[in-house]
C-alpha cells in the first residue's frame, strides 16, 4: 500500500492582477491557479481545500476563535527500499507568497538533528532588558560619534 506525505498551504487572500483579467472572480481563481501549479510543480498533488479553526489571543487575556483557509496537497513516499530525500522546510517568503500574510518557519533543530553550522557559531548578544537608546545615551554608555 502507498504511503504519501502530506503538505498544508495557506490559500491565497487577494487574487492576482494580469493582462486581460479583469474580474475580481478571475484574479482569485488565476491567484490559486498558480498557487497549486507551483505545488504541481515540486510533484505534490492537490487534495482538497479545508476552512480550520484556530483560536488566537486578542488583547492580554481573551481570545477569540478565527477560520483560516487552508490547501490541502499529498505526494507518495518512494518504497522503503529508497532513500527518501528529507521535506523542504517552509520558509516566510513561501507562506506571504501563499497569500497568508504570516511568517512560517522552518521546524527546530531536534536532538538527531544539529542546526546548521552557520547557526552554531553565530556569537550570542547581549540582552538589554528595557533599557532605551535615549536611557543609555543619558548614562554616557552609548556615544554617537
Amino acid at each position: 500500500m502507498p504511503r504519501y506525505e502530506y503538505k498544508v498551504v495557506p490559500a491565497p487572500r487577494k487574487g492576482q492582477k494580469s493582462r486581460g483579467v479583469r474580474s475580481s472572480e478571475a484574479r482569485f481563481a488565476l491567484a490559486l491557479e498558480q498557487a497549486m501549479n507551483e505545488m504541481s510543480a515540486e510533484g505534490w498533488e492537490y487534495q482538497r481545500a479545508e476552512t480550520l479553526p484556530c483560536e488566537e489571543r486578542q488583547g492580554l487575556t481573551s481570545r477569540t476563535t478565527v477560520f483560516h483557509n487552508v490547501l490541502v496537497f499529498r505526494r507518495a513516499l518512494p518504497e522503503a527500499g529508497a532513500q527518501a530525500e528529507p521535506p523542504a522546510a517552509v520558509t516566510a517568503g513561501d507562506a506571504k507568497d501563499a497569500g497568508g500574510g504570516k511568517r512560517a518557519f522552518a521546524p527546530r533543530a531536534e536532538a538527531g538533528n544539529p542546526p546548521p553550522e552557520e547557526e552554531r557559531k553565530k556569537p550570542a548578544l547581549p540582552r538589554l532588558g528595557g533599557a532605551t537608546r535615549a536611557g543609555l545615551a543619558g548614562e554616557g554608555a552609548l556615544k554617537e560619534g
